[in-house]
């Protein structure tokens, strides 16, 4: 664990990358940080009600549990998220694969180096695909 339980906490704004795991309750009250960790413990999300989490490894259990607010994109490479999801709050659903994004920015005349830069925390019910682009290019 590189980072401890509750970091985050209340955020209101601004970014973070962390490369490495969190404790428990990471961005809980999360309400305008964009954020990006390599997996979190128990409650991640807990109460969030804006801003954006990207979560590239696994999650404790009771994820996004209360959360009225922002987006948490989850790679869930062994498929079993949704059993540590509290579902009362949040729906699940897929990311298009990146090459449809780049069949769709190829159309559009550009790639994701030139393209595609969105403001990441814009207008949350689209550009998945060039958000999470962006903010993992930033970690990186």
């Amino acid at each position: 664990i590189i980072v401890g339980n509750t970091v985050l906490y209340g955020a209101t704004e601004g970014e973070a990358y962390f490369c490495g795991v969190a404790g428990e309750r990471f961005a809980v009250r999360n309400s305008g940080v964009a954020a990006v960790v390599e997996g979190v413990g128990d409650h991640g999300c807990e109460y969030m009600t804006g801003g954006i989490v990207v979560v590239i490894g696994q999650t404790g259990r009771n994820f996004a549990a209360g959360m009225s607010g922002g987006v948490a994109y989850v790679l869930d490479e062994v498929g079993d998220f949704a059993e540590r999801c509290n579902m009362a709050m949040v729906e699940l659903e897929p990311v298009p694969e990146e090459d449809d994004l780049m069949e769709k920015l190829l159309h559009h005349g550009g790639d994701l180096d030139h393209k595609g830069r969105v403001d990441v925390s814009g207008d949350m019910t689209s550009h998945d695909e060039e958000r999470l682009y962006q903010l993992i290019s930033n970690h990186v």
